[in-house]
């Protein structure tokens, strides 16, 4: 493997884990805009982790 790929092999591995993100779980989507709305559970959670990590 050369120096080439073996930078393009780093930038196809993900830096961010998406899985615990407030619309990760999408509730429904606006028609018009595609914009994803989470459902109220996946809100308070994001809210409470938020607040607990206040600094």
């Amino acid at each position: 493997m050369n120096k080439k790929d073996k930078i393009q092999n780093e930038r196809r591995t993900p830096i961010e884990k998406h899985d615990t993100a407030a619309w990760a779980n999408i509730d429904e989507e606006k028609p018009v805009s595609k914009v994803s709305i989470p459902s109220n559970f996946d809100v308070d959670n994001a809210k409470d982790y938020v607040d607990s990590n206040q600094k």
